[in-house]
């Protein structure tokens, strides 16, 4: 979103910007075979895999909300999703052996990341990336870079309900407000929570509202505890505000699961991170 008027070269840039989201799918998509996330889950079991420069920064930064959400974000928990039934949209209670199983392929703890070389490698077999949780983030981050580098900085960039990045200001709104966000309801789909006000910085959220099922007597969401290999409770979203995007979609997911208390003493100690649940 921009204001109407305020730039002539605006729609233009706009349209610039997305088609930079192209590429970003060639090279982050699992569903591309030929993609370089395909080329490391392929070949970084057998030895390093030098990565391309903003891509290895992604890589990093998983690895830095993988430390601080005591490893609730995991890039690696792709098969404890499909063993649930989540992939195939058929849920179900998978066995113990099936759950063990996918436990043995998952753990972001058996990936290296060698900053000096820019190369990444896995020291346990079976494991494979999926950037599902943090590449929509990112790539509203690199929408939101090509906008302000064309000079256009005030807008709003929205990458479905999940992922917005608000930079500047909406002119008809009071002077440092932003750009007004609202909060979907989990279980009321066009009902509102609230609205914020959301001023350069971006917004992620994560919930079990849409994707869960119900068997033996419980409500079992589809955010998956890596740690576990059981899904999230007691929680039906989380929104977080982050400095990006990519941040913002990561933590939402992994905070989903961290919980509210270590949430709290998290955003205590980083005062530029802010989470509603």
């Amino acid at each position: 979103f921009l204001n109407a008027g305020q730039y002539p070269h605006g729609v233009e840039k706009a349209l610039e910007a997305l088609e930079d989201l192209e590429p970003l799918e060639q090279q982050m998509s699992v569903f591309r075979p030929d993609s370089q996330i395909q080329q490391i889950n392929h070949q970084a079991a057998f030895g390093p895999v030098e990565v391309e420069e903003r891509l290895f920064g992604l890589l990093e930064l998983a690895d830095q909300i993988y430390q601080m959400t005591e490893g609730a974000f995991d890039l690696t928990a792709t098969p404890l999703w499909e063993i649930w039934g989540f992939a195939r949209r058929q849920p179900r209670i998978p066995t113990e052996a099936e759950l063990a199983q996918a436990r043995q392929r998952v753990g972001w703890q058996y990936v290296r990341l060698d900053s000096s070389k820019r190369t990444i490698e896995f020291t346990r077999p079976g494991l494979q990336l999926n950037l599902g949780s943090i590449g929509k983030g990112y790539a509203v981050d690199r929408c939101a870079e090509a906008l302000l580098a064309a000079g256009i900085e005030d807008f709003l960039i929205h990458g479905g309900q999940s992922s917005v990045l608000a930079h500047g200001q909406r002119r008809d709104r009071p002077p440092g407000t932003g750009w007004p966000v609202g909060l979907r309801h989990p279980l009321r789909p066009h009902q509102r929570l609230g609205e914020l006000d959301v001023k350069d910085r971006a917004l992620g959220t994560s919930g079990s509202g849409v994707q869960f099922f119900s068997a033996g007597g419980r409500r079992w969401a589809h955010i998956i505890d890596p740690r576990t290999g059981m899904p999230g409770e007691g929680v039906l979203s989380v929104t977080v505000l982050a400095p990006t995007a990519a941040e913002a979609d990561a933590l939402a997911t992994g905070l989903f699961l961290l919980g509210v208390e270590k949430t709290r003493q998290l955003c205590q100690h980083r005062p530029e991170l802010a989470a509603l649940f």
